[in-house]
């Protein structure tokens, strides 16, 4: 696939926090979350509870189903931030890559390697920022674009 020329695969997708450590530093990359299936696989959606009415069949929406809705929530928001960081090769000490349980332990397991509170937060931004677009990034293609139509 090409667009306007370009081929998206060839274009860098990678965020990159890089944490001061004495002489040397720290490198995270994260990498947007391209693909789901791996995810459903291992966690499939809760499914609402349906309860038969003489109107017909309501949704029938019960603690168990909020409190596996939570979970399933919980798990989904986690595995962004473990897959987005594959990049890094974290060897982590309580995420195992196929235990979806263990996922929600990614920030536990930062903490515990000395990392501050703040720069936990960088980290979960940076894997914010390699999902999803904001208007800075925006803009910034939008001046390149521009400036690229310019006569030289």
């Amino acid at each position: 696939m090409r667009i306007g020329g370009v081929d998206p695969t060839t274009l860098p997708v990678d965020e990159v926090l890089v944490l001061p450590r004495g002489d040397q530093q720290v490198v995270f990359v994260a990498r947007g979350v391209a693909n789901w299936e791996d995810f459903l696989k291992m966690c499939p959606e809760p499914v609402m509870p349906v309860k038969l009415t003489p109107q017909g069949p309501v949704d029938h929406e019960t603690d168990d189903y909020k409190s596996a809705k939570k979970e399933w929530d919980r798990r989904q928001e986690a595995y962004m931030y473990v897959k987005s960081l594959e990049p890094s090769n974290i060897e982590w000490d309580t995420v195992i890559k196929d235990v979806p349980g263990t996922w929600v332990n990614w920030r536990e397991d930062l903490i515990n390697g000395k990392f501050t509170w703040r720069e936990v937060q960088l980290i979960q931004q940076l894997v914010h920022d390699a999902n999803q677009l904001n208007e800075a990034k925006l803009e910034k293609a939008r001046e390149l674009f521009l400036r690229g139509l310019q006569p030289a």
